[in-house]
């Protein structure tokens, strides 16, 4: 498939779903969100696989169980692409009727990994390398975020070196652009391809300094 752009029909499906997120209007528009949305991001995908590798399209279904908030849909659809064998550090992509949306990193860690993650960072070699990545993000526009603690974590002085990266339990940089005409030309491809190019360094420190968790995945 060739990418030429998100159809603004896809963005006019997500702002009906905001305001009237049922099952009738799903079932009504699904061919909307088929053809606007799956069909054009699946599209996307597909040309960026070389370089990033096979992506993982998440389901349009919020998984309610556990939630106060019982809407059945997501307004919004997003898409991972992870490291194979490299386990911390993915790439993200979504749309919506507030536009795209791109990020990389890692959200979230297990215990192991996040140990790992401050033993790096209160690494002078490693520890300078991520500070220093993480600046080049932020001054390039890139937005900086992931769980942390209010605190210094156990163990680490309150005036150790990057004590505010320490602070970290997950750790992930994003960007975002309101609806506009590129999102509608291949353009559109060209910015998340850049994007996520840009996020690689950050990628590679953390599946070099963090990688996979040696824990038992979470059940319900």
């Amino acid at each position: 498939m060739t990418f030429e752009g998100f159809p603004d029909e896809g963005l006019v499906f997500y702002e009906g779903l905001e305001a009237d997120n049922s099952k009738t209007y799903w079932t009504r528009h699904k061919g909307d969100y088929d053809a606007y949305v799956r069909k054009p991001l699946l599209a996307m995908l597909e040309e960026l696989e070389a370089e990033f590798g096979s992506a993982k399209v998440f389901r349009p279904y919020r998984d309610v169980r556990f939630s106060n908030d019982k809407t059945p849909y997501k307004t919004h659809q997003g898409a991972v692409v992870v490291q194979e064998g490299r386990g911390a550090g993915a790439w993200y992509v979504q749309i919506s009727a507030e536009g795209l949306h791109v990020a990389g990193g890692a959200w979230r860690l297990e215990s192991d990994q996040v140990d790992r993650f401050r033993r790096a960072v209160a690494d002078d070699v490693q520890g300078s390398r991520l500070e220093q990545e993480v600046g080049r993000l932020s001054s390039a526009g890139f937005e900086i975020r992931g769980d942390r603690l209010s605190r210094v974590p156990s163990g680490y002085a309150a005036d150790a070196p990057r004590v505010e990266l320490l602070k970290h339990k997950a750790l992930h940089a994003s960007r975002s652009w309101e609806p506009t005409d590129w999102l509608h030309e291949r353009r559109a491809l060209d910015e998340v391809r850049t994007a996520w190019r840009e996020l690689q360094t950050l990628n590679a420190w953390l599946a070099d300094n963090v990688g996979a968790t040696s824990k038992e995945p979470r059940r319900r």
